[in-house]
């Protein structure tokens, strides 16, 4: 009874871990999937005159100027004509508003926004901003993010061309050669908004990134803005507005993208992630998904808020079924069954050998052999970070922790070779 107990166990995770991957799998491949989508996920072409004021807010907390500056200073950079900067930060943060204070010396139009609730995080300094913010159009943009010059000039086309209440752009990590995880870190990200964040938006159902995002101002208003109690503020924005059924446009192109940095150490990685799942799983838990008019719309939700925990199971019980099955006394069957989610895993790191060739290309990086090598040989140490983080997340939810935890910015993206500005391709 015990070994059919056990055997039973093995195939119900095996198969659960092999359907959750498969379609992780299949949804991140989705811009590859026909030449027609992977044209759709482009910018449209600036062929319009621009006819939205932008104004753009830039969270930020225990930074160093010459991070900040570097941010500050490609928005100001922008080519289109009506652009104000909120520069949000906390009262109790001294030091980063004396970095303000001196970056708005050199940039006089430069908003400073202080938020001086008792609770300090993003979405607070976000909403504390809001209220400064003239602009018919709100973006974010994260302290250590360097944006393309022509970006906000190619937003406002798809704001007209698309009549879109949201604009989410691409983010991308480029340090990639700066630790053994930092190449995978860049690969995800970009997975994430190179592919699989235009599948939300075609399913109508988008957890907004935090960064490089664009909201009508009025619909923030209408919404009261960003949760102040939530991790991920971003998602849980995403739903809210998907629920609403508002429209949301998502963008790429490689010379638009805004260059960010990766995590400077491996639990500085786990903190972030651990941050991020467990927003998720508040987002779950609020339930405001559940508001989605469709029921494909509704799984994909419920799927996509699960992931930590889904990761989390994963990393505590596919070790366990594995050991299991090769030394326990198990038919060929069980046995067998019992590797079916190594299927997708493999074929995953064979696109993920693709695309991060297509990375290289896309951002003009020369891929070394070592860079491939390090990509397969990495793997299962970075799955292992990730399940960390997702258990971490888990016990932390339970336990009712829903502390803070921040990424330091410590500028590794700045010493990175960027195209230039006089590159930008005109699309």
């Amino acid at each position: 009874m015990l070994s059919a107990l056990i055997s039973a166990a093995i195939v119900v995770i095996a198969l659960t871990l092999f359907v959750t991957s498969g379609a992780n799998l299949w949804w991140m491949l989705y811009a590859w999937r026909t030449p027609e989508t992977y044209q759709r996920t482009f910018y449209l072409p600036a062929i319009r005159e621009p006819c939205h004021s932008f104004s753009i807010i830039v969270p930020a907390r225990h930074e160093n100027e010459s991070v900040l500056r570097a941010t500050i200073t490609r928005l100001v950079d922008q080519t289109h004509p009506q652009v104000e900067i909120v520069l949000a930060v906390g009262h109790d943060d001294p030091s980063t508003v004396a970095v303000a204070q001196k970056i708005a010396e050199t940039y006089p139009g430069l908003k400073i926004s202080v938020n001086y609730s008792e609770v300090k995080n993003k979405p607070r300094q976000l909403n504390t901003a809001l209220a400064d913010c003239t602009g018919d159009i709100v973006g974010v943009f994260d302290a250590e993010s360097l944006a393309a010059s022509e970006l906000l000039v190619h937003v406002d086309e798809v704001f007209q061309a698309n009549d879109a209440d949201v604009v989410q752009g691409a983010v991308q990590l480029i340090n990639f050669q700066s630790s053994w995880y930092s190449l995978r870190n860049c690969l995800e990200y970009y997975f994430w908004f190179r592919s699989r964040l235009h599948m939300h938006a075609q399913k109508q159902f988008i957890p907004l990134g935090g960064n490089t995002v664009f909201v009508r101002r009025a619909l923030l208003n209408e919404v009261n803005g960003w949760d102040g109690d939530c991790l991920a503020e971003d998602c849980d924005l995403g739903v809210r507005l998907s629920a609403l059924g508002r429209k949301v446009s998502v963008a790429f192109d490689p010379r638009l993208v805004t260059r960010e940095e990766t995590p400077d150490s491996i639990y500085a990685l786990v903190k972030q992630r651990t941050r991020w799942n467990l927003g998720f799983i508040q987002v779950l838990y609020k339930g405001d998904w559940r508001k989605l008019p469709t029921r494909r719309a509704r799984n994909l939700a419920r799927f996509t808020l699960l992931q930590p925990m889904s990761q989390a199971f994963s990393g505590l019980v596919l070790p366990v079924a594995l050991l299991t099955a090769v030394i326990g006394k198990f038919s060929m069957i069980i046995a067998l069954t019992s590797f079916l989610p190594t299927l997708p895993t493999i074929a995953m790191l064979g696109f993920d050998v693709v695309a991060l060739r297509a990375f290289g290309q896309d951002y003009d990086f020369r891929i070394r052999v070592r860079d491939y090598a390090s990509l397969v040989f990495f793997m299962p140490a970075y799955q292992l970070v990730l399940a960390w983080a997702a258990v971490r997340s888990a016990f932390r939810f339970f336990a009712g922790n829903f502390e803070w935890e921040k990424t330091a910015h410590v500028g590794a993206h700045l010493s990175t070779p960027t195209i230039a500005d006089d590159t930008v391709r005109r699309i």
